[in-house]
């Protein structure tokens, strides 16, 4: 490879300085200072993911949490996604445990699938584990899935008296044609106990008739026998999935995933209310969003399938950042991130976040306390180029600073607080010094007292370009495009003080953001590990202090 000395100059930057010596493409060749380069290296993503949990083959389906009480600790069961499935048998039930929220170990396959094409759980879907102390017994209520059978979908179970050997439990069944719901839509049951000590289940659905979609609710007093008690209506025409409800505190939470199918709206969101009753109410006549300045929008678009567990003291959730298409980045880093726009794939990494209840009753997510405690080994802050930046200070238009390269597992932890109620800011991954795009976390301005987090390609690349009349090809700087909509973004209400404290953990290509815990962004980035990262500054100006960085 041939090594080249030039000019290069920094995407969309107002300033021009001298890159370092490096080769075209990065190799791990020990006898060169790589810490100390800013050009763009392609990465692999590791074989395991060591705190977003993925299995060694496939990705994480929906996430299906239990806190066992006998054991102590959290299993959480899942959807096996391959990239290949049969045509009828697909998602078996796998699972993970742990006591954290951020290391985990396998527990493998935990409810298979049918052997047959036509059997009723050929495929399973989301549904709950849940524990029995009147028989001791553990329960898995899940999906059965067949379009060979005369019902697609029928709620099924399977019981354990410890977590290891499963019995399916075949000669018990709820499916919705018994009730007057739909054949093709009766799913994600979702098991929860009242204080009267009566079990209730509540099942994704339609009416038999068509219209729009319910939650159809079942109670039981033993855990085995269900009798149906009604249904209660779902937001207008959208199909909520993956339901759960719990009480915190003083209020009751339904957490739930909007339907894919309406890809604007395709966020895990909850609802609250001060009793169960009054929580079935809360889409009658339009929905009675919670005051969170957010219609109870708990992540980004890159989090979903989001259910719940608690250990007693704390409640976390867990759903998946999905894997993206074009995955293998380019010399030209055109396929990184979200950067087509397109929406993400189903399945992918485990994702956890801590829930916190705000003195109102209002939810927001915040990093999971083990988290910091894992990403221990404490590595130099180094500035490797900057523009605008003095005395910890960034000012001006495209001002930024830029660190060195990232490892493959990094905790950054910083503060930064703005001159005024306008300023604009942000934090750029997969960033260099060469002409490449990067990808930024812009902590925008919707106005004076709201803040989103959006997703922007930025940078150029160049294109050779022919030009018909000289006859030769020129040099063409193709901008990023911008703001990207099928990522989406997430908002919340500007600190009083316009001091944003930010914590970000990355494994791989996962990356979660966290603000002053009012605002917690999940994020599919493809190449950030052994690259430069930056902050931004967008006219105005911002202070940053209390830089740090981990790694595992």
């Amino acid at each position: 490879m041939k090594t080249n000395i030039f000019i290069a100059i920094a995407a969309m930057l107002s300033s021009s300085f001298l890159m370092a010596c490096s080769d075209d493409v990065f190799t791990p060749d020990p006898a060169k200072d790589w810490a100390g380069t800013t050009t763009f290296f392609n990465p692999t993503e590791d074989a395991g993911y060591n705190t977003y949990f993925n299995p060694s083959i496939g990705r994480v389906g929906d996430p299906m949490p239990f806190f066992d009480p006998i054991e102590e600790e959290f299993k959480v069961l899942y959807l096996q996604e391959y990239d290949k499935n049969p045509p009828y048998r697909f998602h078996p039930i796998w699972g993970v445990a742990t006591t954290d929220g951020c290391n985990y170990e396998s527990m493998g396959e935990v409810l298979p699938t049918s052997t047959s094409d036509y059997a009723q759980d050929a495929a399973l879907g989301t549904g709950c584990a849940v524990f029995n102390d009147k028989d001791g017994k553990y329960y898995i209520y899940y999906t059965g899935h067949n379009g060979n059978c005369e019902n697609r979908e029928v709620v099924l179970r399977a019981t354990s008296e410890d977590f290891v050997t499963w019995e399916k439990d075949l000669a018990w069944s709820l499916k919705g044609t018994d009730y007057d719901y739909s054949a093709n839509d009766f799913r994600d049951p979702q098991v929860f106990t009242t204080e009267d000590g009566i079990h209730h289940m509540v099942i994704s659905t339609y009416p038999s008739w068509g219209g729009d979609p319910v939650f159809a609710e079942f109670t039981s007093t033993d855990m085995k026998n269900w009798q149906h008690v009604g249904r209660f209506k779902m937001i207008w025409d959208r199909m909520l999935e993956c339901p759960d409800i719990f009480k915190m505190g003083d209020y009751w939470y339904l957490v739930y995933s909007e339907s894919l199918k309406r890809s604007w709206s395709r966020k895990v969101k909850y609802m609250m209310a001060k009793s169960f009753e009054e929580l079935k109410s809360c889409f009658n006549d339009g929905p009675k969003w919670p005051a969170d300045g957010h219609e109870g929008v708990l992540d980004s678009r890159a989090f979903y399938a989001g259910k719940t567990a608690s250990n007693g003291t704390d409640r976390y959730i867990w759903g998946w950042c999905p894997f993206r298409s074009g995955a293998n980045v380019d010399e030209k880093n055109t396929s990184v991130g979200g950067g087509d726009g397109n929406e993400p794939n189903w399945s992918g990494a485990l994702v956890c976040h801590k829930i916190i209840q705000h003195a109102d009753g209002t939810l927001t997510l915040g990093a999971v306390p083990a988290m910091a405690a894992k990403y221990n080994k404490q590595q130099e802050v180094k500035v490797m180029a900057s523009n605008g930046f003095a005395n910890n200070v960034l000012s001006g238009d495209d001002a930024y600073v830029l660190f060195s390269r990232l490892g493959t597992c990094n905790h950054l932890s910083f503060t930064v607080t703005t001159s005024n109620n306008w300023d604009k800011f942000g934090i750029s991954v997969v960033r260099s010094t060469d002409p490449h795009y990067y990808y930024t976390m812009v902590v925008n301005p919707e106005d004076e007292n709201h803040r989103k987090v959006n997703f922007e390609q930025e940078g150029y690349i160049i294109e050779k370009v022919w030009n018909e009349e000289k006859k030769e090809f020129e040099d063409v700087k193709v901008f990023g495009k911008g703001f990207i909509d099928g990522i989406d973004g997430y908002g919340f209400e500007r600190p009083a003080d316009n001091v944003y404290h930010i914590d970000i953990y990355t494994d791989n290509s996962v990356l979660t953001l966290y603000i002053n815990d009012v605002c917690a962004y999940t994020q599919r980035i493809y190449g950030m590990q052994k690259n430069c990262w930056s902050i931004n500054n967008y006219g105005g100006s911002v202070t940053i202090s209390d830089i740090k960085i981990s790694q595992q």
